[in-house]
């Protein structure tokens, strides 16, 4: 539905924006996002969104860390278990439609470190968080060394995840490929840094 223009101004006029964003992305995904319709549907000109968002990437970027959401830290008592529900929800979400935008969103970054940042909704140390709360329970409940508390050891597992839909393009990876990440990679590495801390070093 087509908007009247108005004299909005500041956050009023971001907000309505990024409303017409998200509807637009929601019902025609990245490929179907434009300036234009966006421009219709918040009653505004390209203008005002341009002196906002700089390109086409960085509105559906901010249109999709709206959708985006922020999922509770499972606590199943043990490392094992936090991290098979960790990835079962990234994967559940990669299948999702909402991942399909996430994944034209990918594609249409081509790898752009800045942008990659923005398409998890988080930065760095956000994207960690999760991951790094399982670890410290895990480090309390002694099934971890603290020096496995690092945010790259941390995020392994889902970066792993990330290349089966990214790198190999499958719409959804079968559970026995999480337990394979978490069983072969992820917790013999976290087992690894208590023991190797001393020898490699920092």
């Amino acid at each position: 539905m087509e908007g009247k223009a108005t004299r909005r101004r500041g956050a009023v006029l971001e907000e309505a924006i990024l409303r017409a964003a998200v509807d637009e992305l929601t019902e025609s995904g990245y490929a179907g996002l434009t300036m234009d319709k966006v421009a219709v549907r918040a009653g505004t000109n390209k203008n005002a969104i341009y002196r906002r968002w700089p390109n086409r990437l960085a509105l559906g970027i901010a249109a999709y860390r709206r959708l985006a959401t922020t999922v509770p830290v499972p606590d199943t008592g043990t490392l094992r278990g936090d991290v098979l529900e960790l990835l079962r929800g990234a994967n559940r979400h990669w299948s999702s439609p909402l991942g399909a935008i996430l994944k034209e969103l990918f594609a249409a970054a081509g790898g752009a470190s800045e942008l990659v940042a923005q398409l998890q909704d988080q930065s760095e140390d956000a994207a960690a968080a999760p991951w790094l709360t399982v670890l410290e329970r895990a480090v309390a409940r002694g099934e971890a060394a603290p020096e496995a508390l690092h945010p790259r050891v941390a995020t392994v597992a889902v970066f792993l995840l990330r290349n089966e839909f990214v790198v190999r393009g499958v719409p959804t990876a079968p559970d026995d490929v999480l337990i394979e990440i978490v069983d072969e990679v992820y917790l013999p590495l976290v087992r690894g840094r208590g023991t190797s801390a001393s020898t490699v070093g920092r």
